[in-house]
């Protein structure tokens, strides 16, 4: 198992990006630092200047990477989503009872993150954090209908029908699987972000993640 996700490659949608940035090093570091700046600094600050200025490279480099900032947020969300992904599948590929299966894709999508050492130039912790802060700005926008029909979330929304059909799976009738899952990936964001910046209204508290919440919530849909 270690062997095969050592070969596994994240795949992104090629219009987040102009040069794929896992082609080079340079593109690495862009991709790795601009995680830690963002994080550091939040979205509005960020700026490919200030990005040049922290890998020691012009900001016109950054430039032939990504379009800008905004492009380059949806490289990051599309990656996270596609990394997601490929633990979903590979921790539930050999699962052959429907309860135990969805109970671990809920367990997958709601998790608190750990670091995954198949990514050196990423860490995964830091870019959950990004995603429970700043997911939301990748598609609150005027453009989001043109960008949705171009394929630029097309990751996000696969991940949310693998788990669809696996509600299916259990309950082959039930009407709203698609509206269950969409709210089990989102609403495990908003209780990481409440968990963060308002615990007084979360029952996740603290090393507590939402998990058990959601596995409740989506076995008392089902009944």
């Amino acid at each position: 198992m270690k062997n095969l996700l050592s070969v596994l490659k994240i795949s992104v949608p090629d219009k987040t990006y102009i040069k794929n940035p896992e082609t080079s090093e340079l593109g690495r570091r862009i991709v790795g630092n601009s995680i830690l700046l963002i994080n550091e600094i939040g979205f509005e600050s960020f700026t490919f200047k200030k990005l040049g200025k922290k890998i020691n490279s012009n900001e016109s480099s950054v430039y032939r990477y990504f379009e800008n900032k905004h492009k380059l947020l949806l490289y990051l969300s599309s990656w996270y989503w596609a990394w997601v992904e490929y633990q979903l599948v590979i921790e539930t590929f050999s699962i052959s009872n429907a309860n135990e299966k969805l109970e671990k894709a809920i367990t997958v999508v709601t998790r608190t993150v750990k670091e995954d050492g198949n990514f050196t130039h990423i860490n995964e912790i830091i870019l959950f954090n990004i995603i429970v802060n700043e997911n939301s700005k990748s598609f609150l926008t005027k453009e989001v209908d043109t960008e949705n029909k171009e394929g630029y979330f097309e990751i996000y929304k696969r991940l949310i029908t693998r788990i669809s059909n696996i509600i299916l799976e259990v309950k082959e009738e039930y009407p709203y699987s698609l509206s269950l899952a969409s709210t089990v990936i989102e609403g495990a964001l908003h209780q990481h972000y409440l968990k963060e910046h308002f615990p007084s209204i979360t029952n996740s508290k603290n090393d507590k993640s939402p998990t058990s919440f959601f596995i409740q919530l989506v076995k008392n849909s089902l009944k």
